[in-house]
């Protein structure tokens, strides 16, 4: 590995060498994600085994056979697209990572974080229900690799807020599925809230009043103030 280094090193390409494979690199990173935003798009709307190869290329604005050069099968982009989905979960909604000094603030701002997401990526959110309800055939060993220990960090500092009595002893297990539940309410069946409320749509009031309605709720019922 020195060798290799040292070599890199001494051959000192000219910047417009140094560019190339970082352009192509950056290039790849776009088309990639692009790509990934139509499966996202489709996946939502049709489902695993209803979204096909050549609606998510045409939505992507690529041929078939350019598309598989960057994810071979769609098996292989659909679990991209629940590995995105779930990395981005877990990056922001680490409890002990949120801003606050306090469980209450604490709390408070994941609730709004995980309200944020089903607003910005409502089919994300679609995507991984239907998994989750299909029994989670693609996406069960990466999410015992990523979830469960973030959410055993997660239960281990609500178990310390009870035990240093900060907030109620109540179930921290029940009250994550609870804030799970509700917040992706409002991205997984949008269309009833919509409905219900006579909307086309649902829009930024309607998650702000969601996250008033939901962190009243939540730190009432485990004994934080509000």
């Amino acid at each position: 590995m020195d060798r290799t280094i040292n070599h890199l090193t001494e051959s000192n390409p000219s910047n417009g060498d140094a560019a190339k494979p970082r352009k192509r690199s950056n290039a790849r990173k776009a088309q990639e994600a692009r790509i990934l935003d139509a499966a996202e798009t489709l996946f939502a709307q049709y489902g695993y085994n209803g979204a096909s190869i050549e609606a998510i290329a045409e939505q992507a604005g690529l041929s078939k056979q350019n598309m598989l050069y960057y994810f071979p099968s769609k098996e292989n982009l659909y679990q991209h697209v629940l590995k995105n989905v779930l990395d981005l979960w877990v990056e922001k909604m680490t409890l002990f990572e949120q801003t606050g000094d306090d469980p209450a603030s604490k709390l408070r701002s994941y609730i709004l974080g995980k309200l944020e997401l089903s607003h910005s990526r409502p089919n994300g959110s679609k995507i991984f229900a239907n998994e989750i309800i299909n029994g989670a055939p693609y996406i069960k060993d990466y999410l015992l690799k990523k979830l469960l220990p973030k959410l055993d960090a997660d239960i281990a500092l609500v178990n310390k807020w009870i035990a240093d009595g900060l907030m109620d002893a109540i179930d921290p297990y029940h009250l994550f599925f609870s804030i799970w539940a509700t917040t992706q309410t409002y991205a997984d069946f949008s269309t009833q809230i919509a409905l219900v409320l006579r909307k086309d749509n649902l829009d930024a009031s309607d998650f702000d009043a969601a996250g008033d309605f939901l962190t009243h709720t939540i730190l009432k019922g485990t004994g934080l103030s509000n």
